[in-house]
């Protein structure tokens, strides 16, 4: 026996060495800057491409940029979500892709030049700066616009020496049109037009700047005028109010950093469609559409705190569009409503998709604070329980076709995450009834179904898997899955300390967060993100802390820059928006706490990492307010304060893991 337990020590402590080791030697290719971006510096032998997502109201491109044998290489795949081709499916916004390459090449003194990059610098708009023939520098910022078609590569060329050199620019006047019979409103043109051309003197210590300009339309409109400064200005003025509202303050400035790109990459893939304001997941395949995953449960209920007008338009309007399709039958709501609102996808059943809208609808509501969204929510929240009350099963627990995964792993005939997200919207919905004046009775019903379905998770999922007094995923799921974090989440905390332990063991926990299930290469950053919060919400601040710094550095600063992503291998790590949403509520709801209770109302329990002094959330945007919320540590207590308007609305001192009571 001694021998036995003395080779369990061994392989433990291997284990752990791996885990530490793999986040002690992670790469880190990018850096922070002093204003609030991050840069790669290219050395001599730099051969890396990355890809990034930058999206408006009317345009979506992914840029893949990069260095290849010391030169710059640029390709940019446009997506027009309104531009809809046949079929007119999930993934029919028109896309094209255009080599920067191929649009034609600048001359310095009669000679094609080649653009050696030095340095890449993000910061919600993509530049880089590159040296080239004659000593010339040659600078790009790329970006969407903020509302219109179009994306823009706006160039610099500098000319640092004290020679003078003739600079040609090529006429560039790209087009190409689509098939006619393949677009739902007929034939497509891609455009691509050069805002100069020809010869230019440029003298010594000189510069002159142009742009490339990318759009799209029907074919027989005529693109306006397009003033690239103008655009830009308009590009800065959302990043500025974006990174203004709602700030994260911490001695971490990898996780402050991490956080302000975050926000921006979650509210500005909402585009402007016929049915409405839509925000969409993106990834190049997913727009002008809604899913009761991505935007009822992961985005929306974080977009109050954000304050940003156009996203709260965009959660209500997805409620909206989900609330057609209540009837009397409880026949499921789809899915995914897709193209611009005029057809749905159900392709994998029902996922747990009314637990899902009941969830996102009642935080969303309790955290709006606005009366007249909550009124014309109940409905539809009111609906949604009741499906799932119907489908719970003999054991207690609510049963589905799938979950979120739509059968890329197995979810048996009732899983863990649905009948969690069910439990949650109870609660939820009892606090939005609360403030609504609903009959006592309906609540008291709310409350009894509650604490019935917290037995049968209990009774139903808990299981010793792998040896971790954890969940089972499903009935008869003998392996550890990532989907054990979703009780943390909604605190059902009675088998914390295995799932946690799970969470974080070799067997889960890979260098690039949770693998879907024990064994399994393939990771989703939504169970990441998921179980980053639910470990933080349980109180285990220091293990949930050195995993997150290993995130936020990887994500930020690593190879694949600068937002959470999607999954692998599926969708090469596309920077899927409502993942970014995710992330920042590992911050609002983990480490601070913060779950709505009333309309002007939270429970708050602050998470502050023991080695750190103080933090603060600013220009909080909830609850029908505008405020502050700072931490401080005194002795062994936390001091906290709520300001708003610079002046002290609230001041007291709590025990660590103290959970609060804060009405505004």
């Amino acid at each position: 026996m001694k021998t036995i337990l003395r080779v369990i020590f061994i392989i433990t402590i291997y284990q752990c060495f791996n885990i530490q080791n793999a986040q002690s030697q992670e790469t880190t290719r990018w850096a922070l800057t002093d204003d609030g971006a991050i840069e790669w510096q290219v050395k001599k032998d730099d051969s890396h491409m990355d890809h990034i997502e930058m999206s408006g109201l009317s345009l979506s491109a992914i840029v893949h940029y990069g260095v290849q044998n010391g030169k710059l290489k640029q390709k940019i795949h446009l997506v027009f979500p309104k531009l809809r081709t046949i079929p007119n499916d999930t993934h029919a916004s028109l896309a094209h892709e255009i080599d920067y390459e191929g649009l034609g090449q600048i001359r310095v003194n009669g000679q094609i030049i080649t653009e050696e990059p030095e340095e890449f610098y993000i910061k919600g708009i993509l530049c880089y700066q590159s040296k080239a023939t004659e000593g010339l520098v040659i600078k790009h910022k790329l970006f969407p616009s903020t509302d219109k078609a179009l994306f823009i590569d706006k160039i610099e060329i500098i000319n640092p020496t004290k020679q003078t050199i003739n600079v040609e620019l090529p006429k560039i006047n790209y087009f190409y049109t689509t098939d006619a019979d393949k677009g739902v409103d007929g034939a497509y043109c891609i455009k691509v037009v050069s805002s100069k051309h020809g010869y230019y003197k440029l003298n010594a210590l000189e510069s002159f700047d142009y742009s490339l300009i990318y759009s799209g339309q029907n074919e027989n409109t005529e693109v306006a005028y397009v003033s690239p400064n103008y655009e830009l200005k308009k590009r800065k003025k959302l990043i500025k109010e974006t990174f203004s509202d709602l700030v994260f303050e911490s001695p971490d400035e990898i996780l402050n950093r991490a956080f302000a790109f975050a926000k921006l990459r979650a509210v500005e893939s909402i585009f402007d469609t016929k049915g409405g304001l839509m925000h969409a997941p993106g990834g190049g395949r997913y727009y002008a559409a809604i899913w009761t995953n991505d935007q009822a449960e992961y985005a929306n209920p974080f977009f109050p705190f954000l304050g940003n007008i156009t996203a709260n338009e965009s959660a209500m309007n997805s409620f909206r569009h989900f609330a057609r399709f209540m009837n009397t039958e409880y026949n499921p709501i789809p899915s995914s409503i897709i193209a611009e609102g005029t057809d749905i996808w159900n392709g994998a059943g029902d996922r747990g998709d009314m637990a899902m809208i009941a969830y996102g609808g009642s935080r969303f509501a309790l955290a709006c604070g606005n009366e007249k969204y909550a009124r014309e929510l109940w409905p539809l929240i009111e609906w949604c329980l009741e499906y799932c009350r119907r489908k719970v099963n003999k054991e207690g627990v609510v049963s589905s076709d799938s979950d979120e995964l739509e059968g890329r792993f197995p979810a048996g005939k009732a899983n863990l995450n649905t009948s969690s997200l069910y439990y949650d919207a109870l609660i939820s919905a009892v606090y939005l009834g609360k403030e609504l004046n609903i009959e006592q009775n309906i609540l008291d019903n709310y409350q009894s179904q509650s604490m019935e379905i917290e037995k049968s998770i209990e009774d139903y999922f808990g299981r010793n898997i792998s040896g971790y007094e954890t969940y089972r995923y499903y009935k008869g799921n003998d392996v550890l899955r990532a989907w054990i974090c979703t009780p943390l989440t909604v605190n059902i905390f009675n088998r914390s300390k295995g799932t946690i332990d799970a969470l974080f063991s070799h067997k889960l926990w890979t260098e690039d967060g949770l693998a879907s299930a024990s064994g399994s290469i393939t990771f989703w950053d939504i169970a990441t993100l998921y179980a980053l919060r639910g470990v933080f919400a349980a109180g285990e601040t220091k293990q949930a802390m050195s995993f997150l710094l290993h995130y936020s550095k990887r994500r930020l600063l690593g190879e694949h820059v600068p937002y959470p992503v999607e999954a692998y291998p599926e969708g090469n790590q596309r920077h899927l928006s409502a993942e970014s949403a995710l992330y920042c509520r590992i911050f609002t709801e983990g480490i601070f706490g913060i779950r709505p209770i009333g309309f002007n109302t939270f429970s708050f329990s602050p998470k502050l990492p023991e080695n750190w002094d103080s933090m603060a959330l600013r220009n909080i945007k909830a609850f029908n307010h505008s405020f502050d919320i700072e931490v401080h540590r005194k002795k062994d207590k936390l001091s906290i304060k709520v300001l708003s308007n610079n002046e002290i609305f609230l001041e007291r001192l709590i025990d660590h893991n103290e959970i609060i009571k804060i009405e505004l």
